[in-house]
């Protein structure tokens, strides 16, 4: 937790709000590519990439 609120005072900080989104869809990705490793779902998530 402490890596994200330095990372939100970073980004209120310097006004670099636009990093914001791009930072949200990496974690999503990297959730989604974490989570479906082991899952029946694989196959089907790796064809869409």
């Amino acid at each position: 937790m402490d890596l994200l609120k330095e990372l939100w005072a970073f980004l209120k900080v310097r006004k670099k709000f636009w990093l914001l989104p791009i930072i949200i869809i990496l974690l999503l990705l990297g959730a989604l590519i974490v989570f479906t490793e082991s899952s029946v779902v694989a196959p089907f998530i790796y064809t869409l990439f």
